[in-house]
C-alpha cells in the first residue's frame, strides 16, 4: 500500500485527483500506476484501469489470476467491473468512498455472487494516510479556487 500512496502523490503533483494503484502477482510488481484522466482527458484513466491493462500486457493474457491489488481509494463501478473481468483474486484498499465506492460502499460488485468472478476485500488498509492524500489535494484545489475569484 505504501507504493500505491506513493504513485497517488505522483498523481497529486500533476494535478491528477491522487490514487494509485500497484498490482502484485507472488510478491512481484506487474504494474503501478496514478490517474490520468487530467492528463489523457479519458474518463477510463482510472489508476486501477491502468495498473490492470499494463498487467495484462506484461503477462499477455486477460485473466489476472493470483494477484493482489492495492489502491489507495475504493474502486468505482467502472474499476470494480474491470478487476471481475480480469478474474483479480483479491483487492486491498485504503480510503473507502461514499460517493463513488463499489466494492462495498454504495455497492459490492466484486463480490455479487451473480457474476462469474468474486474477490476477497481488504479495506482500510492505512486508511488514514490515503484519505489525508486525497484532503490536502482538495483542499488545496479549493484554496487555489478560491484565491483566484
Amino acid at each position: 500500500m505504501e507504493c500505491a500512496l506513493d504513485r497517488a502523490r505522483t498523481g497529486a503533483a500533476a494535478g491528477e485527483v491522487p490514487v494509485g494503484a500497484v498490482l502484485v502477482r507472488n510478491g512481484e510488481l506487474l504494474a503501478d500506476a496514478w490517474n490520468l484522466t487530467e492528463t489523457r482527458q479519458d474518463p477510463r484513466a482510472h489508476a486501477e484501469m491502468i495498473a490492470i491493462g499494463v498487467a495484462a500486457d506484461c503477462v499477455r493474457s486477460r485473466r489476472l489470476q493470483d494477484t493482489t491489488l492495492y489502491v489507495t481509494l475504493e474502486p468505482c463501478a467502472m474499476c470494480a467491473g474491470a478487476m471481475v473481468l480480469a478474474r483479480i483474486p483479491r483487492l486491498v484498499f485504503g480510503a473507502y468512498d461514499p460517493k463513488g465506492g463499489a466494492c462495498g460502499t454504495l455497492r459490492n460488485i466484486v463480490q455479487d455472487p451473480r457474476l462469474n468472478h468474486g474477490c476477497e476485500v481488504v479495506g482500510g488498509v492505512l486508511q488514514e494516510q490515503c484519505a489525508q492524500v486525497l484532503h490536502s489535494f482538495f483542499a488545496a484545489l479549493r484554496s487555489g479556487a478560491a484565491t483566484a475569484l
